[in-house]
């Protein structure tokens, strides 16, 4: 009894496990090094690359455009941060930016990730990979840590790439202030696309089938971008219709409830956060009635208050993230691997 009471207090005594213990994990780098020169090599982050930069220098071409003429008539009276407008201007027929990220971004992320596992699986190289001194979470780890970094290395590629079409466009160089919105508009977006990512990664343990786990992927996607947001309307709509709300705080009220709704959503999610970060002048992502907004100072928030106006979002992005990648990790780690 002695010598088990012995064990059990030197297993209390143990330090914590620290970033720097679990970046030493056996094969973990390895991992992580082998999935991203896959990923970066493969065509299917090309095709994507070449889609999504399309796409977003289309969009900024156009804005440019719009915001070069205001510019002209504006005179001395430019607004400023200019060079953020270029992100969140829409030109017909397309739309703005962020948009195109918020569209997008689902489907990059479930591209990189809905055939991570069971792909191994079917031609059997996972349980050769798992019988090498590997331990199980550095394979569901270094695979999730090299699809989060391919996204990254595309978004800011693309966002570079925009900003300099912006620069040539518009002959405005940004400050640094703007520097830092960007960079912060950048971390929120490789959070929103590495959530699909971490549900790419479950579905693919879930389902054996790389179609199968494809098609729950987009059917989620789907849902989040515009049913949910159907849903949350009519329920709004019906009690507006039925005369639950009768007077203007019990209205308000419902609008709350009808945003908080739409918040399941990491689109949702995403876009308040880009639009309060790449806008200085939001100064509130809540219902404002009319008549509260007298007295209001239209002046643009500072960056430290644009980033404590988004935090309640970013961190939903950041618990819908771990949620999936949590989900995913359990299963994979008390999973059979060969009748997974």
């Amino acid at each position: 009894m002695a010598t088990a009471l012995a064990r059990r207090r030197s297993r209390l005594a143990r330090p914590p496990v620290t970033w720097r213990d679990l970046v030493r994990q056996p094969g973990l780098l390895a991992v992580t090094r082998k999935e991203l020169g896959d990923q970066l090599g493969s065509r299917r982050f090309a095709i994507l690359f070449i889609l999504i930069l399309l796409a977003a220098a289309s969009s900024v071409y156009t804005a440019s455009g719009a915001i070069k003429d205001a510019l002209s008539q504006a005179g001395s009276n430019a607004p400023a941060h200019t060079f953020l407008l270029l992100f969140t201007v829409a030109q017909d027929p397309l739309p703005p930016f962020y948009q195109f990220l918020s569209f997008l971004g689902p489907l990059v992320g479930i591209a990189l990730g809905f055939d991570a596992i069971n792909t191994e699986q079917e031609r059997g190289t996972l349980a050769r990979l798992l019988a090498q001194p590997v331990y199980r979470d550095s394979v569901i780890n270094g695979k999730f840590l090299a699809r989060a970094a391919t996204a990254a290395i595309m978004l800011v590629s693309i966002t570079v790439l925009v900003g300099a079409v912006g620069i040539y466009r518009l002959g405005v160089v940004p400050n640094g202030e703007e520097l830092v919105r960007i960079v912060a508009f950048l971390v929120v977006a490789i959070v929103f696309v590495g959530f699909w990512i971490a549900l790419g990664l479950a579905l693919s343990i879930y389902f054996r089938q790389p179609a199968t786990a494809a098609l729950a992927g987009i059917a989620i996607w789907l849902f989040a971008m515009f049913f949910l947001g159907m849903i949350v309307d009519t329920i709004a709509n019906g009690l507006l219709a039925a005369g639950v709300v009768g007077d203007v705080q019990g209205y308000v009220h419902l609008q709350d409830v009808r945003m908080t709704l739409a918040r399941i959503s990491p689109n949702t999610l995403f876009s308040e956060s880009t639009l309060a970060i790449l806008l200085p002048r939001v100064r509130s992502l809540s219902f404002i009635l009319p008549q509260e907004t007298v007295g209001m100072i239209p002046n643009p928030l500072s960056l430290d208050q644009s980033l404590l106006l988004i935090w309640p979002q970013f961190t939903g992005l950041v618990a819908l993230t771990a949620i999936c990648f949590a989900a995913a990790y359990v299963r994979f780690m008390r999973a059979e691997i060969r009748s997974l």
